[in-house]
């Protein structure tokens, strides 16, 4: 055949078995998808001119697919979307900062400029614990981990020459995550961008901080506050906020199994829905708003499975439990981000094929937005060179792979339906044991949640340690090599945020700022919503430090009991 010889239109397929279920699909959910969200190209082939359909069904000889639905129908096990992926790709959104907002700016721009999607806001260590770079607790931390942020003026850097109204950003942080998104609220004031035209994600996620990663500040109860206080202005104010991302990867970064982290996010999210209902908010005004964030891990199938069920049970769970009309209250929309815990420093390279697979389990998964991590984040923060390898990983798999060209690839499979129904098992056992404890705040305190977790890691380790498991160039074919080049922080930045930290204390209107933090601690003390008194904060360069302060006095600060 010549080079110019044209393909072959489709290829012979066996009879398909009479299926109305699939019919009704078709003309009733398929069409009101399409006008919302056409497909990206008018028909999908593969590498050998084989038409694609949009979703596998059954041969004549083999039972159609009903217990398992439909994608965009509920219980959502095939995907929240009819078309999924081939109407629209998941989210591109590395996860970037260092420094100061300068440096943080630079490789947002870089990453946009390189086909990156979204902005995904990375913190460091003394931002994430609601500490200024002046602390004594900074010192030596700062812009380490991630970008320093102390005012709206760091903020206001951090963005600057960034549309706020034409790109979705995500921002990493939990305990001081009210102060935080005031700030970025007052960016977008000063672009002159309304707060019904911003589209991003808080993660907000106090819960799995106990749980997992530890940067929790204050107790629980107050905690719990803070986030409801922020459901609560943004469903009224920032309407297409996600106020929420309930994360699970941190729990399994910590050294959770795959049932774990699904079991204790979803529990979670049930927790600030409880919380958020409890205060008076109907369910529909608020869930459709949640999202979610799990980890992405080497084992395939399993982590394919995890986000079927994970979709499945919390549509049965808001639909049949808390009663939600509206069907967006039933989907599961979420991030996912491949594992770091997985990386290693030995063979970084090798991290490149761990990613591909995690990030290829994701995108099978039915994920609407993904990270995926570089090879070099086991030894230090990533260099341009090794993140525009993981942005191109993606590009890959969603235009060269074909597996964004079918819905829900993987439905169907034997193999896979048997993991789905058992994560989803796993996680009702799991529900179970939760409310025998009290529910999610009585379980954290009790350690429950640190115990599991903590045994599953041990459990893992001991693996690896007798040879049981093997991951490669750790604990078999090793290799002795040169070191690769790694991204250095300059310790002169810390000097030049912490000179412009004390320039803009000297500038600002000092009356104004302790006027605007003495209503916040009123607030604070009393029932009204703080959020508005956080904007004011920001608004007149109040420090992060100086908000959480204010917190700190009023509702002290938690220190977890040991767990054994």
């Amino acid at each position: 055949m010549t080079r110019n010889s044209k393909r072959p239109a489709s290829s012979p397929t066996r009879a398909r078995t009479a299926d109305p279920s699939h019919d009704r699909w078709e003309k009733e959910t398929l069409p009101k998808s399409l006008e919302k969200m056409p497909e990206r190209r008018k028909s999908f082939v593969t590498t050998s001119g084989h038409v694609v359909e949009r979703l596998a069904r059954p041969d004549a000889d083999a039972e159609p697919p009903e217990r398992i639905g439909y994608p965009g129908e509920f219980p959502y096990t095939r995907g929240i979307y009819p078309t999924m992926y081939r109407s629209r790709l998941w989210t591109m959104r590395q996860f970037a900062g260092f420094g100061t907002a300068e440096e943080t700016n630079a490789r947002f721009k870089y990453l946009l400029d390189h086909g990156q999607t979204g902005l995904s806001t990375a913190f460091d260590l003394p931002t994430l614990m609601g500490y200024d770079s002046d602390h004594d607790y900074s010192r030596g931390e700062v812009g380490r981990e991630g970008v320093a942020v102390c005012s709206l003026a760091d903020m206001e850097v951090l963005f600057d020459q960034i549309p706020l109204d034409r790109v979705s950003v995500s921002m990493t942080i939990n305990s001081p995550a009210a102060p935080i998104f005031a700030m970025f609220l007052g960016v977008a004031e000063k672009q002159g961008v309304a707060f019904s035209k911003l589209n991003g994600t808080l993660q907000n996620d106090i819960l799995k901080e106990y749980i997992a990663q530890k940067e929790y500040v204050f107790p629980p109860a107050p905690s719990m506050r803070l986030v409801v206080d922020s459901i609560d202005y943004c469903m009224r104010e920032v309407p297409r906020w996600n106020t929420i991302s309930i994360s699970g990867y941190h729990i399994r970064e910590a050294g959770s199994t795959a049932i774990q982290e699904l079991a204790f996010t979803l529990a979670d999210g049930l927790a600030y829905a409880q919380a958020a209902v409890e205060r008076g908010i109907d369910i529909d005004a608020f869930a459709p708003r949640l999202s979610f964030f799990f980890n992405a891990h080497n084992d395939l199938f399993e982590e394919v499975a995890k986000y079927r069920a994970a979709r499945r049970i919390w549509a049965r769970k808001m639909r049949d439990e808390f009663g939600a009309k509206n069907p967006a209250s039933w989907l599961l929309r979420t991030h996912a981000q491949t594992a770091g815990c997985s990386l290693t420093a030995q063979q970084p390279e090798v991290n490149i094929v761990r990613t591909t697979l995690q990030a290829l389990a994701a995108v099978l998964g039915g994920t609407q937005s993904l990270h995926t991590n570089s090879m070099d984040e086991a030894l230090a923060l990533p260099t341009e060179k090794s993140v525009r390898i993981a942005l191109r990983t993606q590009q890959v798999l969603a235009h060269e792979s074909g597996v964004a060209n079918v819905v829900d690839p993987l439905g169907g499979s034997w193999y896979v339906e048997q993991l789905t129904d058992q994560m989803e098992q796993g996680a009702l056992d799991y529900f179970r044991r939760i409310d025998e404890l009290g529910g999610v705040i009585p379980a954290i305190e009790a350690g429950f949640f640190q115990r599991e977790i903590a045994e599953a890691a041990y459990r893992y380790q001991k693996e690896i340690e007798t040879r049981d498991r093997i991951i490669v160039g750790v604990n078999d074919f090793e290799l002795e090599e040169p070191p690769i080049e790694i991204l250095k922080i300059d310790p002169a930045l810390e000097k030049k945020q912490l000179e412009r930290l004390s320039a803009l204390k000297a500038r600002r209107d000092a009356g104004v700022v302790s006027r605007e933090l003495g209503r916040l601690r009123e607030a604070a003390t009393g029932t009204a919503n703080v959020f508005p008194h956080l904007l004011a904060c920001a608004r007149a360069y109040a420090t992060l430090g100086e908000m959480m302060d204010v917190f700190r006095e009023v509702y002290g600060e938690y220190t977890e009991e040991a767990t054994f």
